[in-house]
């Protein structure tokens, strides 16, 4: 069983910053990467940041050297630390994971319910 709960959205203006955390509750398998990703309005939804299971971690073009993605492998958290806000960062931000049931050979992901971000100009 996986449960994602994200929180720390807000509303901010230009050059804020802002800090989301995901708590996955899981049992009965192995979280392998956990991620964020952003759905602007009237676009689909798309890949800000990732770390994987070996600890490397990997961010879109837009997201670089302002988003930074921290993982604590023991509470099973995943922060994503915001930093130079834009107004086209403005989104609803998903916690993402790929989790591999125990007896299974193929990664599931699961989603949380999102947390909005919105940035003013």
């Amino acid at each position: 069983q996986v449960q994602l709960v994200e929180s720390g959205g807000g509303s901010v203006q230009t050059g804020e910053s802002l800090r989301l955390t995901c708590a996955a509750h899981v049992s009965g398998g192995i979280i392998e990467s956990m991620a964020w990703y952003r759905q602007a309005p009237g676009k689909s939804r798309e890949l800000v940041a990732r770390t994987s299971s070996d600890g490397t971690s990997d961010y879109s073009d837009s997201a670089k050297g302002r988003f930074f993605i921290y993982r604590d492998y023991v509470k099973k958290k995943v922060d994503l630390a915001m930093n130079s806000l834009k107004p086209e960062d403005t989104g609803v931000y998903y916690c993402n994971t790929e989790f591999l049931h125990y007896g299974r050979t193929k990664r599931i992901n699961y989603w949380g319910h999102g947390t909005q971000v919105t940035v003013s100009s």
